[in-house]
């Protein structure tokens, strides 16, 4: 099956400068001790802009729920504030969870974003709850949890239709429509934009790796919070691909922990208060990201430590040229088509200065 050249062209990325492949922006609306959801969401606002003026590709939100220091619960109204704020940059959920919710209802959020931002939506999909299992048991009104994670690749299939309004004749829904969407260019008078927002696929293990490929989709992986499984995994998808009206080739990025300051020992610190939120979350105490002076502060146990080490191995962090050198390194070992780079750190000016040291250590800038 030959690829839709449009629908290609949206998902495949331009390197930079010196980049080796296209970067991009993973943003989790991190809220710092001593600060606002509101302030966080102004960092992204501007983080969003600064993305766009330095030549970053793409810039997405990830869904969680229940966790005071990421304050991306809702997706597409985030997304809807950022489209507001720029004007080129390609804005997406990287991802929504689908499990979480009726697939009309993410066709029709997508498909108003895709109004409010024409061409420069991604509809990226995961099927993780993007929290515990008691908060997404509130999220989706059942204990059985498995039923959604089993019940992926149909619930997904149902929202491409929707998306794409071809739900075949005698369907239960066949007459039922995501609005905004392609019915409006059917109707009576209508007009209707050409495109809709791609699909992507998003996993830390194999299994979407494995339908990714089977569909011919684009495939994310979660190397930032899963590193062990990257190569198994984005060797499965490139083994299973199969090109399809989308893809004719496999195209991966991948997630990326990365964070440069003016010095190293700064960036050691900011990445350590980061560390110190992970051995929180991971052992049931879910809070606002500490200071880099209250994580110094803090008497890990040595258990903590070997977790703070590991996780921070993952971290490409230093100065700017050692972060160049570490992303360089990464996407030749994993072959990654993009590395998108997500900065967790208290302060949103930190945050900020890194991806402006990144994009200065690479030369980029925006297209004319």
């Amino acid at each position: 099956m030959a690829a839709d050249d449009t629908a290609a062209d949206e998902i495949r990325g331009t390197a930079r400068g010196t980049a080796p492949v296209p970067l991009s922006v993973l943003d989790l609306v991190t809220v710092g001790a001593g600060s606002t959801a509101g302030d966080a969401l102004r960092t992204s606002a501007a983080l969003a802009r600064l993305a766009e003026a330095r030549g970053y590709h793409r810039y997405w939100v990830a869904e969680h729920h229940s966790m005071p220091g990421v304050a991306s619960s809702s997706p597409a109204v985030i997304l809807a504030h950022l489209a507001a704020h720029t004007d080129r940059i390609r804005l997406g959920s990287g991802g929504v969870m689908l499990p979480n919710h009726a697939p009309l209802v993410i066709a029709e959020q997508f498909g108003t974003l895709e109004a409010m931002a024409p061409g420069r939506i991604d509809l990226g999909l995961g099927r993780a709850p993007g929290t515990d299992g008691a908060t997404a048991a509130a999220l989706r009104r059942t204990d059985r949890l498995n039923e959604g994670a089993d019940d992926f690749p149909q619930q997904l299939a149902e929202l491409v239709r929707f998306l794409d309004d071809d739900f075949p004749d005698g369907h239960p829904y066949r007459r039922i429509h995501a609005v905004p969407g392609p019915v409006q260019g059917t109707s009576p008078g209508g007009v209707q934009s050409p495109h809709r927002p791609p699909v992507w696929l998003l996993g830390s293990s194999g299994f979407s790796a494995r339908l990714a490929g089977l569909l011919g989709l684009p495939f994310a992986f979660a190397h930032h919070f899963s590193a062990q499984n990257t190569l198994p995994a984005l060797d499965l998808y490139r083994e299973a691909f199969r090109p399809s009206g989308v893809l004719d080739a496999p195209y991966a990025l991948i997630g990326v922990s990365a964070l440069a300051a003016d010095d190293e020992k700064e960036a050691r610190r900011q990445v350590l208060a980061a560390a110190l939120n992970m051995v929180r979350l991971r052992s049931g105490r879910p809070g606002l990201v500490p200071t880099p002076e209250e994580a110094e502060a803090y008497p890990f146990t040595p258990m903590e430590r070997e977790f703070v080490d590991s996780w921070n191995a993952n971290v490409v962090h230093g100065t700017p040229d050692e972060v160049r050198a570490g992303l360089d390194e990464l996407q030749k070992r994993t072959g990654a088509d993009e590395l998108m780079l997500t900065a967790n750190a208290h302060s949103g000016e930190v945050r900020l200065r890194s991806y402006e040291l990144i994009a200065d250590s690479y030369g980029l800038s925006a297209p004319a």
